[in-house]
């Protein structure tokens, strides 16, 4: 999943998610919280793969995950390609009205696009890049 997709938040909470991306996530799949301030959307092979990991683990050991999950959100999108962002995903995701919508190699961001375009011009220097390319050997 590759690419940088602007978009805007409708007055229902509506986001359009470009058709390549839903291509590849499929006809529904999962929108939470993740450890940036965004959003993360997983397809629904790799939201399963989680949730068994997730059964694996002790009790105890599940607290740390409980805000990931508890904030998911399911979703299909419509006729017109859109999801409904639930109002506490997109206070959590600081998602007010414009979005940049990014494939990062296994998954997608929803990012607020001001905050976004602040955080790839910090992480586009050559310097990071090409620290980047040598962590994949390229």
């Amino acid at each position: 999943m590759v690419g940088t997709y602007n978009h805007t938040i409708d007055a229902k909470g509506r986001v359009f998610v470009p058709a390549p991306l839903r291509k590849l996530l499929g006809d529904e799949f999962y929108v939470t919280i993740c450890g940036e301030e965004c959003l993360q959307i997983y397809t629904m092979a790799k939201w399963e793969q989680y949730l068994e990991k997730l059964s694996a683990l002790k009790q105890s050991e599940q607290k740390p995950l409980r805000p990931i999950f508890s904030n998911a959100a399911h979703c299909v999108p419509d006729t017109q390609g859109r999801i409904q962002i639930p109002q506490n995903l997109r206070n959590r995701g600081f998602l007010e009205k414009n979005v940049t919508i990014l494939g990062t190699g296994t998954f997608v961001q929803i990012w607020d696009a001001e905050k976004y375009a602040e955080i790839e011009a910090a992480e586009s220097t050559p310097d990071k890049i090409s620290e980047a390319l040598e962590q994949l050997d390229f």
